[in-house]
């Protein structure tokens, strides 16, 4: 039987689900995609006239999104239509890590993917093939297609049936849509060859065959976290050379170049940070490291948890070296942020590195401005758990910085951000930071003036010929002046 995909009902409006679903729409216009979500504000920012209001920044997604909504692009709150329309459904809920009951800390929190197949045994109709597009823990399909089976032998439908596959995505957020648009590779995990027929001729409309993976359904699911895993592992090597290098004399980057030319290594991923970020990397881990332990693989699970314990040392490390330039102390004294996003070319701020420092240096008595061009105000106050001060601070000459101890503003200007700080902090890899007037900003900090670069974007010999001390990531070179 040929699979005829008329409509596709993606449930969740997040990070995957709206670009994927955008990108899919924009590709197969003769299927109606609707991406449904019981947040009625982020379905509101969803269907905002003004694109700038997207929920999610992701570049080139804008214009995706205005040539597809109202024609074969929808996004709604109404779940229970729009299911029981749909030929496919793609679950793209959050997966969080459990807080609290059996697996805290490690397993991931299913009850959403659960709440959703629920809604889909009760409200599909017909043959529906149920994708997931969530990261999900090895076996979950099974979950999933009991649930959906044990609804048929009391639905009116008699007709019900339901195919279940696995289809995880690979995106990094910041380029989410040219990973889209030419991914590595698609992979379909299943067992039925009519679903994965299905969903092999969407993605053929722009993805070639060749790059379009069929496994079955439980080396999917597996294949994601592995993904991840790999990756941040290898963000958290390269930062542990940089400690390295900086006790040493070496320099990191030149040693990231020299392994990087190894054609069985490769350059990606080795460029040393503030340490990972974002939804996916811990939270797959940790859910790597409970199945371990599930399966009596200790050793397994130790060594997968060392990554994470590493990229906590180390957004901690850097902490604690902020502090130690600043004489020992930041009680009573400014420091700028620079970048409050995991990563350049998101407004993400999930498990990003900034949240860790700046708590830190909240802690120990700092004054902070923070600037991010796509992080909102909101955002940050979620984040820090912490009200901000209003952003229109005179900062004169008899400016006392002891009474914002643990306080920090907003500032939507770096040239305010930066003016009276002791210091500089560059978490985030955006592009205008790499653009910075040093001699202007030089002018308007207070001396000594330091600028931490932990991202390795900014112009050493200008910084320095503008009188400011520099640290860098992995810098052997960098003057203990504590």
């Amino acid at each position: 039987m040929k699979a005829d995909i008329k409509n596709i009902c993606c449930i969740g409006a997040g990070y995957v689900g709206g670009p994927t679903m955008s990108v899919i729409a924009d590709k197969c216009p003769n299927i109606n995609i609707n991406v449904v979500d019981k947040n009625s504000e982020r379905i509101d920012l969803w269907n905002s006239s003004n694109l700038d209001s997207l929920p999610i920044y992701e570049p080139g997604l804008d214009k995706i999104i205005a040539r597809c909504r109202g024609k074969n692009l929808t996004f709604s709150t109404k779940i229970k239509e729009n299911i029981s329309s749909a030929d496919m459904i793609f679950i793209s809920v959050n997966t969080p890590t459990k807080t609290k009951g059996i697996g805290a800390g490690q397993a991931s929190d299913l009850k959403w993917v659960e709440a959703c197949a629920r809604e889909v045994a009760m409200f599909a109709t017909g043959h529906t093939i149920v994708v997931e597009k969530s990261t999900l823990p090895v076996k979950t399909a099974e979950v999933i297609k009991n649930i959906l089976e044990a609804s048929q032998p009391n639905s009116n439908e008699c007709e019900k049936k339901f195919d279940v596959l696995s289809n995880p995505e690979f995106l990094a957020e910041g380029s989410a849509i040219k990973d889209l648009l030419e991914p590595d590779r698609v992979l379909i995990g299943g067992e039925s060859n009519y679903a994965i027929k299905a969903l092999s001729n969407i993605y053929s409309n722009w993805v070639p065959k060749e790059k379009i993976l069929h496994t079955n359904i439980w080396s999917s699911e597996l294949s994601k976290l592995t993904a991840n895993a790999f990756l941040a592992q290898r963000i958290s090597s390269i930062n542990s050379i940089s400690a390295l290098c900086e006790a040493t004399g070496a320099d990191v980057r030149e040693v990231s170049r020299a392994i990087g030319l190894d054609s069985r290594i490769g350059t990606k991923f080795l460029d040393s940070g503030p340490g990972f970020g974002g939804s996916c990397f811990k939270k797959d881990i940790l859910n790597l490291v409970y199945l371990s332990r599930f399966f009596d693989l200790d050793e397994v699970a130790d060594f997968w948890e060392s990554v994470v314990k590493l990229n906590n040392w180390h957004q901690h490390r850097l902490s604690k070296l902020i502090i130690k330039n600043l004489f020992g102390t930041i009680s009573g004294k400014k420091i700028c942020i620079l970048g409050f996003s995991f990563k350049a070319n998101t407004n993400d701020t999930r498990e990003s590195a900034a949240i860790k420092i700046c708590k830190d240096l909240l802690e120990e008595g700092a004054f902070l401005s923070i600037h991010d061009p796509k992080v909102s105000k909101e955002q940050i106050q979620q984040d820090l758990g912490l009200e901000p001060l209003n952003s229109d601070i005179n900062y004169s000459e008899r400016f006392d910085f002891f009474n914002f101890e643990e306080k920090w503003v907003f500032e939507n200007s770096i040239s305010k951000a930066v003016e009276k700080s002791d210091a500089v902090v560059v978490l985030t890899e955006w592009e205008e930071y790499q653009k910075i007037n040093w001699e202007e900003v030089s002018k308007k900090m207070r001396k000594p003036s330091w600028i931490f670069d932990t991202r390795s974007i900014l112009n050493k010999k200008e910084i320095i010929n503008n009188e400011l001390l520099l640290w860098r990531i992995g810098d052997g070179s960098n003057e203990d002046r504590s």
